[in-house]
């Protein structure tokens, strides 16, 4: 589920250790600071929806319909930005999607370091337990280190990484992917298939339009794809989403 568990899904995870509050804090304070930090959009990142026509952009972490269930810091406007190289690729995938009378709907394109240390202290706080009911319901927040849902680093961070899914153009309808956008669990893996044939169709037909244009999807969140051959694939940027 959660947004910030997009670590660089290419390299092997280490498993959190299990620790909350004061020590955890630490862990926090002690984060690899972004290389480099800046304050303004660089040039070689994008407002997608200028390069992407008719997509669709519903940025959750700009306001309150997320598991923290209020806005994040670092995204001040509702803008999905990604590298140029990303911007394109999707774009061909909006494109192949077009004459089944589809399109692509983005929750979450590129995302601060900022924005990370705000999940982060979320996380270290046993006193905000945000929408975890409707988002990560029975887990803890350290499990959701352990399970691979959160992440101290996301790859969101170096541009290339999207949260998204499928529309309908013709009145912008979601189709049915089996779970809300950001649910931590094993319904939202794309290995599971309990679910009805129409949301393992729904979910196979993103999927394969996504590879087609050279984008990787994680396992365990049917939203979450990852450019292949990104342009940054070391530099966590932090300027905010303006």
């Amino acid at each position: 589920m959660f947004p910030i568990r997009e670590q660089d899904r290419t390299i092997p995870r280490i498993a959190a250790p299990r620790m909350v509050g004061a020590a955890f804090l630490i862990m926090v304070n002690l984060m690899p600071s972004p290389s480099p930090a800046q304050t303004s959009r660089p040039a070689s990142f994008v407002d997608a929806a200028t390069v992407i026509p008719n997509l669709a952009v519903e940025m959750r972490y700009h306001g309150s319909n997320n598991f923290l269930g209020r806005p994040v810091d670092g995204y001040e406007r509702p803008v999905c930005l990604l590298t140029r190289q990303a911007a394109a690729a999707l774009a061909e995938v909006q494109r192949s999607l077009a004459p089944r009378g589809l399109g692509l709907k983005v929750f979450d394109c590129y995302r601060p370091v900022r924005a990370v240390q705000h999940f982060l202290r979320w996380a270290a706080d046993p006193n905000d337990p945000g929408r975890s009911a409707e988002f990560n319901p029975g887990i803890s927040k350290p499990d959701l280190f352990r399970l691979g849902y959160l992440a101290k680093r996301s790859g969101h961070s170096r541009g290339s990484t999207v949260d998204l899914t499928l529309v309908r153009l013709a009145d912008r309808r979601e189709l049915d992917m089996g779970t809300i956008y950001d649910f931590s669990g094993p319904r939202s893996w794309l290995s599971n298939k309990s679910l009805s044939a129409e949301v393992q169709a729904n979910r196979k037909l993103l999927v394969d339009a996504m590879r087609a244009q050279g984008f990787i999807p994680y396992i365990k969140e049917w939203w979450h794809y990852s450019l292949a051959g990104e342009p940054f694939p070391n530099t966590y940027f932090d300027f905010p989403v303006r």
